[in-house]
């Protein structure tokens, strides 16, 4: 398909917010756009970093859903494949060409099962998490109708999650069933400690992950000693992955929210106590919106509420502008305190969402901005995927 196919029949206004080579002035709002040069610099970034620690990335793709944002992570980031959450997604990014996908979920149903067992078709290494035996008759019964193959990594328990086995002996066990299953392959452990991430001080996530390597090392160890090998020891995310990179154990980063950085993440405060999107990620993620009502003379009104944004992780905030606060949100709108009148109807401005992942599954599209100029659209490739 030509770039010129990709958009015929699409108006800009009722399909679509904007097209290439658009002036950035005349994007339709509300919608989501990326600063591509941000983008670029995070995703660069983070591909050496894993180089300079000895590890691989393998970037989270629920977070921007996006086989194009994907594609970009590889060529620059140097990204060893994609991780998801559930079968659609992971259909979705095989589909487009995705060559390895390991799915950081457990997945029961019989149906989601057989999907899963027939992704290796599409050309793609497909991996699953486990944490429990009935899983892999399931799953091997599954690969075997299919006949294909599907890679099991052991998930072990270790902070903010009730999934997961919690001792060394059944991760032994449980990897033993694996490697013995018709139709699988045990590859090695998936060890992500959610809690940790959001812990705001360096130290107090520092502390927890200290204690997770401990625990994973054991594993390590015992399987080594019961002849497994792990090709894949993975888990981190965007506020700890430097404590999983260099603890010379974990050998796969699973971040995913560095790239667009939404205002939750980047109030993590790193090891001088500043927060790390004043230091380690710039925002490339914004939500444009245009101010529709000014009647107060301190009060905007804007076109972004409750629709267009997930506000799980907190108000979202106004991109370069702290004289002015998002103060609530209705479904349509957003209330903007503008204590010096300076805005306008018209005026336009980036929000940065609170939490990236929840807000870009409710958009059909991301416009990519450099000099002022759309320069690409992407759609969100997996957006409400999720059976």
């Amino acid at each position: 398909m030509s770039k010129s196919d990709k958009f015929k029949g699409l108006e800009v206004g009722y399909d679509i917010p904007a097209l290439p080579g658009m002036p950035a002035a005349e994007i339709q709002t509300p919608c989501l756009i990326l600063d591509l040069e941000a983008l670029e610099r995070n995703i660069t970034k983070m591909g050496r970093l894993a180089k300079e620690m000895g590890v691989r990335h393998r970037v989270h793709g629920k977070m921007h859903r996006s086989i194009d944002v994907a594609e970009l992570q590889m060529k620059l980031g140097n990204a060893c494949g994609i991780c998801c959450q559930k079968v659609a997604e992971a259909e979705v990014f095989a589909r487009g060409g995705i060559k390895d996908i390991l799915v950081t979920n457990e997945i029961r149903d019989p149906v989601k099962i057989d999907r899963l067992a027939n992704i290796p078709k599409f050309g793609a290494r497909t991996i699953v998490i486990v944490d429990d035996m009935a899983n892999v008759a399931d799953l091997s019964a599954a690969a075997q109708r299919h006949g294909t193959q599907l890679e099991c990594l052991v998930e072990i328990e270790c902070g903010g999650s009730l999934a997961g086995v919690s001792t060394i002996p059944e991760v032994v066990e449980l990897a033993r069933a694996i490697d013995a299953a018709p139709g699988l392959k045990f590859s090695g452990i998936q060890a992500y400690n959610g809690v940790a991430q959001h812990q705001r001080k360096y130290g107090d996530r520092k502390a927890l992950i200290d204690a997770s390597v401990i625990k994973v090392r054991d594993a390590v160890d015992a399987l080594k000693k019961a002849g497994l090998k792990c090709d894949i020891i993975g888990g981190a995310g965007t506020g700890t992955y430097y404590f999983e990179g260099n603890s010379g154990i974990y050998n796969e980063l699973q971040c995913g929210s560095y790239a667009f950085m939404d205002h939750d993440y980047g109030q993590d405060l790193d090891k001088d106590g500043k927060p790390i999107d004043k230091r380690e990620w710039e925002h490339a993620l914004f939500i444009l919106t245009m101010i529709t009502s000014h009647k107060r003379p301190d009060v905007a009104i804007c076109d972004a509420g409750l629709k267009v944004q997930s506000m799980d992780s907190g108000l979202p905030v106004v991109f370069g502008r702290e004289d002015l606060t998002y103060l609530a949100a209705a479904d349509e709108h957003g209330i903007i305190i503008d204590p010096n009148g300076t805005l306008k109807v018209g005026d336009k401005l980036r929000l940065v969402p609170g939490h990236c992942d929840p807000t870009c599954n409710v958009h059909d599209w991301y416009v990519g901005v450099r000099n002022d100029t759309v320069e690409v659209v992407w759609p969100v490739s997996a957006r409400g995927k999720s059976l």
